[in-house]
């Protein structure tokens, strides 16, 4: 079976779909769309060999508008979809999306376990720290007594760090992103798909129309960028944990942690020479196999 040749990007506008968008006007999805779209136009990613895979939420309508091969699951059941798609085919660039509801909630089973088995897909967390797409509850990022209609006397439960939880869970690479900073956004996001592994990377997102605390000023007077801090070490596991406990006063942004591991499919002999979808069927003796069931 011979390899189709690379389809390659000339402009940025080849990625757009056309379809219609109906973000509310200054949502931070906005930043991450154009920070996910340049960073695969940059890395001259071919569309017919890249997916997108999104789950349940406001941000889920990512495979939509950008113009490569995709799947909108169920809520919390992204990941475990990108998971199935890179065993059938481990060459594709598998690229997942979602908010921090559908990944830290309904989703964080599946999330520590992708995590732990280091597959080699690249994971977006659109972290608004609310519930959008349902008008505005509260999430397991959202800071303990936050206001929303679900909660009107406050959150009681402590907020996730979901980046201590990933790093924890065996990440080989973890960062978090501002959608207010598309250019750093997009950086982030690069290096995570180049990585081999899983790649988790938090983009804290504003959400304009339920979450009036955490707005794009709030971020602006905290966050710092960690490659300018001196000193860190984004290869020491302890010095990472003690950053993904940081919150409040200061924000960090850029790569908490990243190491090189073997991928789940480097594991699989079966899967050295060839990706599953190339083996034929026909060559396959299914004959000693039938024979255990009858």
């Amino acid at each position: 079976m011979s390899e189709k040749p690379l389809k390659i990007l000339e402009k940025m506008t080849d990625l757009d779909t056309g379809s219609p968008c109906n973000w509310c006007p200054g949502c931070g999805d906005f930043g991450i769309l154009v920070a996910l779209k340049q960073a695969l136009f940059e890395l001259k990613i071919d569309p017919e060999n890249t997916m997108i895979v999104s789950g349940i939420g406001c941000g889920s309508q990512a495979p939509h508008l950008i113009k490569v091969y995709g799947f909108h699951s169920l809520h919390g059941r992204a990941l475990p979809v990108a998971t199935a798609m890179k065993m059938a085919n481990h060459k594709m660039n598998v690229i997942v999306i979602g908010g921090d509801g559908d990944g830290y909630g309904i989703g964080m089973a599946h999330f520590i376990h992708t995590a732990r088995r280091n597959f080699d897909i690249t994971y977006i967390v659109q972290n608004n720290q609310v519930y959008g797409l349902t008008k505005g509850q509260t999430s397991p990022t959202s800071d303990k007594g936050f206001k929303t209609k679900s909660t009107p006397e406050g959150v009681l439960e402590i907020a996730i760090r979901p980046l201590g939880v990933s790093i924890v869970a065996g990440a080989t690479f973890a960062a978090r992103g501002f959608a207010g900073d598309v250019m750093h956004l997009k950086d982030l996001i690069k290096q995570g798909i180049q990585h081999k592994g899983f790649s988790h990377i938090d983009a804290l997102q504003p959400c304009v129309t339920f979450n009036k605390v955490n707005t794009y000023q709030w971020y602006q007077q905290r966050i710092y960028k960690l490659e300018k801090e001196e000193g860190y070490d984004p290869t020491n596991r302890a010095m990472a944990l003690q950053k993904a406990e940081e919150w409040g006063d200061r924000i960090a942004v850029g790569v908490y942690y990243k190491e090189e591991r073997p991928t789940y499919i480097d594991e699989l002999p079966q899967l050295k020479d060839k990706a599953l979808v190339d083996y034929d069927p026909a060559d396959v003796d299914f004959a000693a196999t039938l024979q255990n069931y009858f």
